[in-house]
């Protein structure tokens, strides 16, 4: 089969023996994979990312000096069955599946490690129990997004966000955009989004953005303000109203209804910041300038040393998370999700090449101007996206 192999950052097509789909696995044919940030990250980085890997527990993650075939947001069709499946589909049937695949009782992250070649190439080995039928007749392009699409999903469910609770997206990127998608899926009301890319900008209003920000010229705190109150000293004179109230009230055991408000997670909130940008700093400014009582998902991957003041979080009670990945749940109900058409994914596809045009796609996601997400098509002959 042609697979786009990275080996030292050069990518080089090759044509590479069919794989053998082991115990419990399925062969599939590819039919589009998208360039994700990671690999992005992977080609230029690999030996940082393995450090950093290794250190929670994984170690197993690509070598720069690795031969490896990335790709881990796919779809595909049903090939060949290893040994030991329960052939659960007909050859043909389009399917996605979890990028994660088991030999020996070690996982391996799909296009993400030397033993587990990804979906850069014609077929891709999955794990028969981590694989999904694409329902409804779903394109293969929009089949493809359900892996990034699903970070988006379990970054949206990880933050509670409330339908009224106003959602601040930094950084529309790939991910930031995904995330602005999936806000709206679960009814969120109003998403503000801040880049300083125009065409970001742009793409984040088509992906259902209520409000749109150059952060350059205008904050987007300001942007999406709501009445009422917006500082600490705001909150502290919201204590001393509801006392003087609750006080008003003869026998009442005032204590009991604070109670009952933290029993059902009720009372002055700030809004949910989801940041998706991954760069020194961003983390820092977010905690500064967000309103008190702000729940912060950290989407975005940065890869550098990073602080913030703990102090400026701590005054504000600024609810700080970290969102990686998704669990098998989350990435069927995206799955379905797209299926259903209750989120678009459309904007995000902005280009797509063959094998050759891979490191093209590459360069040409350098520029935030031109592309959010471009699919690899085995099939094309196209080198420029």
């Amino acid at each position: 089969m042609r697979a786009a192999v990275v080996t030292n950052t050069k990518f080089h097509v090759e044509e590479l023996p069919t794989p053998v789909p082991g115990r419990g696995q399925v062969l599939i044919n590819v039919s589009r994979c998208g360039i994700c940030g990671s690999d992005l990250h992977a080609r230029m980085h690999a030996d940082a990312m393995a450090d950093l890997a290794d250190a929670t527990g994984y170690d197993q993650f690509m070598r720069s000096s690795q031969s490896v075939v990335l790709g881990h947001e796919f779809s595909g069709e049903i090939a060949e069955y290893g040994p030991g499946c329960r052939r659960r589909w007909t050859s043909g049937t389009p399917v996605v599946a979890l990028p994660i695949v088991r030999q020996a009782k070690q996982p391996q992250l799909v296009g993400l490690s030397a033993a587990a070649p990804g979906g850069y190439a014609e077929q891709v080995v999955v794990q028969e129990s981590m694989t999904l039928p694409v329902p409804n007749g779903l394109s293969a392009e929009y089949a493809a997004l359900t892996e990034p699409m699903a970070v988006a999903w379990h970054a949206v469910r990880k933050a509670r966000i409330g339908k009224g609770q106003t959602a601040f997206v930094i950084g529309c990127g790939p991910i930031g955009l995904a995330v602005i998608g999936m806000l709206k899926a679960a009814g969120v009301r109003t998403v503000v989004a801040s880049d300083f890319s125009p065409r970001r900008r742009e793409l984040a209003l088509r992906c259902g953005a209520d409000v749109v920000v150059d952060p350059a010229t205008e904050s987007p705190w300001t942007a999406g303000a709501k009445p009422g109150g917006k500082g600490v000293t705001d909150i502290l004179n919201l204590g001393f109203d509801a006392m003087e109230r609750l006080r008003q009230v003869p026998n009442l055991p005032w204590w009991y209804v604070f109670r009952l408000a933290h029993t059902f997670n009720v009372g002055p909130s700030g809004p949910v910041v989801f940041e998706c940008v991954g760069v020194p700093g961003i983390i820092d400014q977010i905690v500064t300038a967000a309103p008190p009582r702000s729940r912060v998902v950290v989407v975005g991957v940065c890869m550098q040393d990073d602080h913030f003041q703990p102090a400026m979080a701590i005054n504000k009670e600024i609810e700080l998370l970290f969102a990686f990945a998704y669990d098998p749940g989350e990435f069927r109900d995206t799955l379905h999700m797209l299926a259903d058409g209750k989120v678009n994914p459309a904007p995000l596809i902005t280009g797509t090449v063959g094998l050759d045009g891979v490191d093209n796609a590459f360069t040409a996601l350098g520029n935030p101007e031109h592309h959010a997400k471009i699919l690899i098509d085995p099939a094309s002959a196209a080198v420029t996206p």
